[in-house]
């Protein structure tokens, strides 16, 4: 294994600037996805450029789509190209599906081709390799697929068969699960629902539409009736919240600081930083452009004011736990943030409560691990060290930005984890944290 690289993050006095984000992570992945079983082109823009996204177009490719990346022209400028096999089309891949680093392409991935008659065989990386897959596993099953798996975990060989609708009803709220149930219930005879303890993203809902599928949704559940034809569409991806959440955050928590961000997505069910902000003191504009493709876009300006302790709540836990990270590192500039009901970060792409405590604790932070949650404080200003990563991009970018309140020089090791969703993050932080007279817009 190659060493991981370090990168050294000094103090800074402020955050300004004006930015564009990588397009959405979750949109991408869906967008493609779908693409891939609809009738004829797709063309995206904006599509995400990192790993994870990377490796679901990958998947695509073996399965006998094509996919042409870093188009350029009127059609899809620096996007990329899928012709769709529609529902049931897809191709026998002649080798493993690796989705890398990527729960979402597996997870996904496994929905769709369950409802193919073939096997495939999906892997991913040692980080994948460990995360939970029992709660995919079960519902394709009952739909009529044979998946096997090593105590729950990848890799998966999922023996596609002839589906039937189910109503699925999850212990835990998860859109990755309740998407993979979606998808395949697209190639299953009937109707197919899920109904979750509490509400998640909903991109995948808002994908089949743009692509002239029917999602209908009840309070908490969603149901598609299988078989449906999608057409080819052209979309714009927007930028993605949860990197947008970094820069909110550094702004929020900032002495003399202000960001604003263009053209990121504004999905309702991704916007609960919005209001951790503004409880936490910080201001905060929201101003809507349109929503292409069914969601939601605009700019946000954050400037920072006061700041007051924050503390998340189990409710809120499911609209915010992929900007949790984000959040924990507002601790670092002064505040003080507590999070409780979010089990759910011990599965991600590392145990984000063991890491984020860790790596905070080696900045010079007071934190207390909790079996659902952590308690992250700085009753003075940090002394910065060396905060390990743990190939997890997410907690990389969260040291970062509390890298910026310490005394002195810190270092992140691991630091290249952030390539799985945001390649360019260290060159934007360091414009964003120049001064005024070499900032610009990124």
């Amino acid at each position: 294994m190659p060493p991981s690289v370090v990168v050294t993050v000094s103090p800074a006095r402020w955050m300004q600037g004006r930015l564009r984000v990588p397009g959405d992570k979750s949109i991408s992945h869906r967008y493609a996805l779908v693409a891939a079983i609809a009738h004829g082109r797709t063309a995206l823009t904006n599509f995400a450029p990192g790993a994870d996204c990377r490796s679901t177009l990958s998947c695509l490719r073996q399965l006998g789509v094509e996919v042409t990346e870093g188009v350029s022209g009127s059609v899809c400028s620096s996007g990329v190209l899928i012709e769709g096999r529609g529902v049931g089309g897809l191709l026998p891949a002649s080798d493993a599906l690796d989705a890398g680093n990527s729960g979402t392409t597996m997870r996904l991935l496994s929905g769709i081709v369950a409802g193919h008659s073939f096997a495939s065989r999906l892997i991913g990386d040692a980080s994948l390799s460990r995360r939970p897959m029992r709660r995919v596993i079960e519902p394709l099953e009952r739909m009529g697929a044979r998946i096997e798996a090593t105590d729950g975990h990848p890799p998966l060989a999922v023996l596609g068969a002839r589906l039937h609708g189910i109503a699925h009803h999850p212990d835990v709220p998860s859109a990755q699960v309740k998407s993979a149930v979606i998808l395949a219930g697209l190639h299953a005879d009937g109707t197919t629902s899920v109904t979750e303890p509490a509400a998640t993203r909903d991109h995948t809902e808002r994908a089949l539409a743009a692509f002239g599928g029917r999602a209908s949704v009840s309070g908490l559940t969603v149901s598609v009736d299988g078989h449906q034809r999608l057409e080819g569409r052209t979309l714009v991806v927007p930028g993605d919240f949860s990197s947008a959440a970094f820069w909110l955050v550094a702004a929020a928590a900032t002495p003399g600081s202000r960001v604003e961000i263009e053209e990121v997505g504004l999905n309702p069910s991704r916007t609960g930083l919005i209001d951790v902000l503004r409880r936490f003191g910080a201001r905060v504009e929201v101003e809507m452009s349109d929503a292409d493709g069914g969601e939601p876009r605009g700019t946000i300006i954050v400037a920072h004011d006061e700041m007051r302790p924050v503390r998340i709540s189990p409710e809120e836990v499911p609209g915010l736990i992929d900007e949790l990270p984000a959040i924990a590192a507002l601790a670092a500039h002064g505040g003080e943030v507590t999070v409780s009901g979010a089990a759910e970060l011990r599965v991600k792409e590392s145990d984000r409560i063991t890491a984020l405590v860790d790596g905070m604790r080696a900045l010079g932070l007071t934190a207390d691990e909790r079996p659902d949650g952590f308690s992250i404080a700085a009753p003075r200003r940090p002394t910065g060290g060396v905060a390990h990563a743990r190939s997890d991009h997410r907690m990389a970018m969260a040291f970062a930005i509390a890298a910026l309140a310490a005394e002195g020089p810190s270092a992140i090791d691991g630091a290249d984890a952030v390539v799985i969703s945001y390649p360019g993050f260290f060159e934007t932080l360091q414009g964003l944290t120049a001064p005024p007279a070499r900032q610009g817009a990124f």
